[in-house]
């Protein structure tokens, strides 16, 4: 990481050069943060995919790029509006770029060993909810970061708290003005999906996850409309392409990549390994002195315990890449009569389903979350993305349903699924034609009547 003109330097893979200064170099040399590089990205996915090996650590760097990026896109090009809608002045929007940077760095800091994979294995909140891996974040930052933060030279300049960046991240109303800010840092457009849509592109070697990026941040725009409450981060009309095609770009990838059917399967074994590992089943919670139990599991410390012989029958998976297979699966989006379709494969599959995963997710939400897409020639009249899109708001739900046997049984659920599917097909197809099934006539026995005796 060499030194630059006062500021610090990474080589990316996807952004090429990230800039720091100082105080986040400090922060980022932090063990909390470090731990960051011993968490994977993509869980088990280099098992589908071999170059999938990358970090949340390279991500979290890239996310604070992006969201820099995004941040000044929006100042260069709106200052007035940001002015006057919202009394910002040079030296609030000075504080509140390093105030992003940091949300955006830091965002990621409370996950759990290989990332995703094990978040339900958090503990409950106490209103009955899991936590989030955003909890554990802000815990971090509240505690064992609070230091590195609040007492950096650099950090007078701004005067800022630990509570000032949770806040942020959390969306908590006690980040007042900044709270503007927080839809890069979360939302339909954030920098967070945007670094990682292109770096699990990139690592996993495949091209679905590609969009403009430099267009749609030379595009970000702020909405302001007298009816919609407080002024919110959207994209000006010449963009909205742009937006559509990261939101076609995250579809793709879940499809493809993460809900793909061998990477389920690995998810499934980790999280029952990790069930078996873990005391009590889950992750330490992120209260109290129980945080500092919680960081010291990485997926270094699970591998270690995995090659120990750790992890009951899933354990042994993991080591041995004999993982479930698939043998069968609802369409993406599946109809009343594929879920019958499903109902009748499972009862005639019985004991042969050793797990049912459900790869659910909602590609892009309409409402309130919907991105706004900005008109400057109708005084930054603002409509919904997906009333341009017609391609955004005909995209369906994903809740496919993968049903998955041992490999030694595998074999024989497809076959006895298959029939079951052609069986229900035949059915369905005699009932649309009108055909019935042909009649098998008796033979005649010599002195009586057809069907019985004389």
């Amino acid at each position: 990481m060499p030194k630059s003109g006062g500021n610090y330097e990474f080589r990316c893979p996807v952004h090429g050069f990230i800039v720091l200064n100082d105080w986040e170099r400090e922060i980022i040399s932090h063990p909390v943060f470090q731990r960051l590089r011993r968490v994977r990205q993509l869980a088990w996915t280099e098992y589908v995919y071999p170059g999938a090996t990358h970090t949340r650590f390279e991500h979290s760097l890239g996310v604070m790029h992006v969201a820099t990026k995004v941040y000044e896109s929006v100042v260069d090009r709106h200052k007035p509006v940001l002015v006057s809608e919202m009394s910002f002045n040079d030296d609030g929007l000075g504080r509140d770029k390093q105030l992003v940077r940091l949300a955006a760095l830091l965002h990621d800091i409370g996950h759990t060993p290989f990332s995703h994979a094990s978040e339900d294995l958090m503990p409950d909140r106490p209103n009955g909810r899991k936590y989030e891996h955003e909890h554990y974040s802000a815990a971090l930052i509240r505690g064992p970061l609070r230091d590195v933060i609040e007492n950096h030279p650099t950090c007078r300049n701004y005067g800022f708290k630990a509570d000032d960046i949770a806040a942020l991240i959390e969306g908590s109303a006690t980040a007042k003005q900044s709270l503007f800010w927080r839809e890069i840092i979360t939302g339909q457009m954030d920098a967070d999906r945007m670094d990682y849509l292109l770096r699990d592109s990139l690592h996993c070697g495949v091209g679905y996850g590609r969009f403009d990026l430099h267009r749609v941040i030379s595009t970000v725009d702020v909405a302001v409309q007298a009816d919609a409450g407080s002024p919110r981060l959207g994209i000006s009309e010449g963009g909205w392409h742009a937006a559509e095609s990261l939101v076609l770009a995250r579809y793709f990838m879940f499809t493809q990549v993460y809900f793909h059917k061998t990477r389920v399967a690995y998810d499934v074994h980790l999280k029952e390994a990790l069930s078996d590992i873990l005391p009590g089943g889950q992750f330490p919670s992120p209260e109290g002195a129980h945080l500092d139990e919680f960081l010291a599991w990485d997926d270094w410390r699970v591998l270690g315990l995995l090659a120990d012989g750790r992890g009951g029958e899933h354990g042994e998976r993991l080591r041995k890449r004999n993982h479930y297979r698939q043998v069968y699966h609802t369409p993406e989006s599946p109809t009343i009569v594929d879920l019958e379709h499903l109902k009748k494969v499972r009862a005639a599959l019985g004991a042969l389903v050793v797990s049912a995963q459900y790869a659910s997710k909602s590609w892009y939400k309409t409402g309130s979350p919907d991105i706004p897409v900005v008109d400057d020639t109708k005084h930054r009249f603002a409509r919904p993305l997906s009333e341009y899109s017609a391609v955004v708001r005909g995209l369906p739900s994903s809740n496919q349903v993968l049903l998955y046997a041992i490999p030694e049984n595998a074999e024989a659920a497809r076959v006895t699924a298959e029939k079951v599917i052609k069986r229900v097909h035949t059915i369905v197809e005699r009932k649309t034609t009108g055909t019935k099934k042909p009649r098998v006539r008796r033979s005649l026995k010599r002195g009586g009547r057809r069907g019985g005796r004389s």
